[in-house]
């Protein structure tokens, strides 16, 4: 029963925010119930979010199952991508392997820092948050 422990991880990016359960498994993903294939039109929206598995060589050795809520397809493939990394970080706090450790690899990648990029807000007077009205001189 040891090895069917829950490691569990929340990204964020944009408007979306993901939920990430990942127990040893065969590498199948599921996104609100759905394949991840059905549920992300892209391949590269797939191939994104899969890239912290890739990098740290566990592209098969984990079911994971997300729950994802708001944004987009951009927003939510971030937001996974995020939270499959810090579940990653705690499966690696908890097997004690400092020789090999998931930090390293995925802090060089980049994929430990949140993108805290949002939508900016629309201010008054104009048509969004810069876009100004057209100026008429008469």
């Amino acid at each position: 029963m040891a090895n069917k422990r829950v490691f569990l991880g929340t990204g964020r990016r944009k408007a979306s925010v993901a939920q990430v359960k990942m127990v040893p498994g065969k590498g199948k993903i599921t996104v609100n119930g759905r394949d991840v294939r059905d549920f992300f039109p892209y391949e590269t929206n797939v191939m994104d979010l899969k890239q912290p598995l890739v990098a740290t060589g566990t592209e098969e050795s984990f079911d994971i199952d997300v729950k994802v809520n708001g944004g987009g397809f951009t927003g939510a493939t971030g937001a996974i991508r995020l939270g499959i990394t810090r579940a990653l970080l705690e499966y690696d706090k908890a097997n004690e392997d400092s020789e090999n450790s998931f930090r390293k690899i995925l802090k060089r990648a980049g994929f430990i820092t949140r993108d805290s990029r949002v939508k900016e807000r629309k201010k008054p007077g104009l048509k969004a948050a810069r876009r100004a009205p057209q100026f008429s001189k008469r």
